[in-house]
């Protein structure tokens, strides 16, 4: 006759199938590092009660989610040695479920510190357009001799695929830095993030590919931002 665990055991359990996840899906441990990144940022900005509530539930709705989504991948896995149509609706089912619980967690977010951060941002921005434009241009000559020099040091790739800094990021954030100030101040906070969004999944497409290393990508995404926030300071 089997045992049942005792409740310590139970925990046990529970506790080493969060830390197998996390081990094992790299899509919880982004989940995780998010959720870090806006705990702290709550405590910083000093979100209310009911702010850090529904944070906080957004981030166990996210993550429970992703667990669930495992679970059910890897029982249909160890059910099935062929595929399944059904098989593959039940995955489909389960990563739809985290995509939703994603987004409302991005809607919280954005609810919750739409304000404070518009405010922050606003003034941060009001600075960079009040740096004297030698400033600037002294930065973007130094970024460039930078660059210059370290394509001429590695020899790899070429103008477009591959090698120090990538393209495809610089164009991506030199459309962000455009869209922050084209944009007026009621609608700057979210065609800035929306924008900013963007620029962020083009790099990590040059990244995930294998055309770019996440060095190079960073390498052009700040020298397409730099680029653009000079033009705008000169003009």
């Amino acid at each position: 006759m089997n045992r049942r665990p005792s409740i310590i055991e139970s925990f046990n359990y529970a506790i080493e199938g969060v830390i197998h996840v996390l081990r094992t899906q790299r899509n919880m441990r982004i989940h995780f590092a998010v959720a870090v990144v806006v705990l702290v940022i709550a405590a910083v900005v000093g979100v209310s009660k009911l702010e850090l509530i529904a944070l906080l539930l957004s981030i166990a709705f996210v993550l429970v989610a992703e667990m669930i989504n495992t679970a059910v991948e890897g029982a249909i896995d160890a059910a099935t040695t062929s595929f399944d149509p059904m098989a593959k609706l039940a995955k489909d089912i389960a990563a739809g479920a985290v995509l939703i619980a994603a987004v409302n967690a991005v809607a919280v977010g954005y609810l919750v510190f739409a304000g404070k951060a518009a405010d922050k941002s606003a003034r941060v921005l009001d600075k960079l357009q009040d740096a004297p434009a030698e400033i600037t241009l002294i930065a973007l000559v130094l970024t460039v001799i930078i660059v210059i020099a370290t394509k001429a040091w590695t020899g790899r790739g070429t103008p477009l695929r591959g090698g120090l800094p990538s393209g495809h990021a610089a164009v991506a954030f030199a459309g962000w830095m455009a869209a922050t100030y084209i944009v007026g101040d009621s609608h700057r906070f979210t065609v800035s993030a929306l924008t900013f969004i963007m620029a962020l999944l083009v790099a990590q497409t040059r990244v995930e590919s294998g055309v770019h290393s996440a060095l190079e990508v960073a390498y052009g995404g700040a020298l397409g931002a730099l680029v653009t926030l000079s033009v705008f300071q000169l003009l």
